[in-house]
């Protein structure tokens, strides 16, 4: 984590602080889960997700983004194409609120100040920081899983895009981003994170890997600013 981190500011010094452009818009889409419980498909959005985000073009090929996204997520073992996870039974509802900082990177040159049209795919990461509730078989394993006490907890974002300029001043996107969380308690099958010890009647699933989800969406942005003139 320490050298993400490293990588992300040295990003940000890398050009001079002349004239940049700047982008805020909306990002609104689904969300989906991918743990111990529930479907196991990668990408199949089911519930929603919406926010704000926020760009400072550091060159016509990366820039600073901030994200601020609040969704909702859904696993039920009843839908799973998993016959163990239908015979046990297990769904669970939880909100994710979370906050993302990094570097988005451009494959082709993006500069507004050319002739349209302009577009491109894009890269993006950096380092989430979120909050969602900690889960965990209450009652034993004969019951179903109860949300109880508040999980906060880092993330690394992994994301896809293809970015156009609608006009001079507007960018709409499609994007596909998935998140390795630092925890395995979204779902309630590690409760020691929230318990502080061992509860071998309440664990369950693969300790082996930890918890992601996955955001689908649209984003709109408005520029605004001096045009860039982007100087090394």
């Amino acid at each position: 984590m320490r050298y993400l981190i490293a990588f992300v500011v040295m990003a940000l010094f890398t050009t001079s602080t002349y004239s940049q452009q700047v982008e805020i818009g909306a990002f609104g889409g689904g969300a989906n889960f991918i743990g111990d419980v529930g479907k196991t498909n990668y990408i199949l959005p089911n519930t929603p997700v919406g926010g704000l985000i926020a760009k400072w073009n550091r060159s016509d090929r990366h820039a600073l983004r901030l994200t601020l996204l609040y969704a909702e997520i859904s696993a039920d073992d009843a839908k799973s194409s998993d016959t163990r996870r239908q015979q046990r039974g297990y769904s669970f509802d939880n909100t994710i609120a979370e906050a993302s900082l990094g570097i988005e990177f451009n494959f082709w040159e993006f500069d507004l100040t050319n002739p349209l049209p302009q577009s491109t795919p894009y890269l993006y990461t950096g380092i989430t920081y979120f909050r969602a509730d900690h889960v965990w078989l209450k009652n034993g394993r004969a019951s179903n899983l109860v949300n109880e006490g508040t999980n906060w907890d880092f993330a690394i974002p992994m994301v896809m895009g293809y970015k156009e300029a609608v006009t001079e001043h507007i960018i709409g996107a499609f994007e596909i981003g998935a998140r390795y969380t630092l925890t395995d308690n979204l779902d309630g099958s590690w409760p020691e994170e929230y318990l502080g010890r061992r509860e071998p009647s309440a664990e369950f699933g693969n300790r082996n890997t930890n918890d992601w989800y996955v955001f689908t969406g649209i984003t709109f942005t408005f520029t605004f600013g001096r045009k860039p003139c982007y100087c090394f």
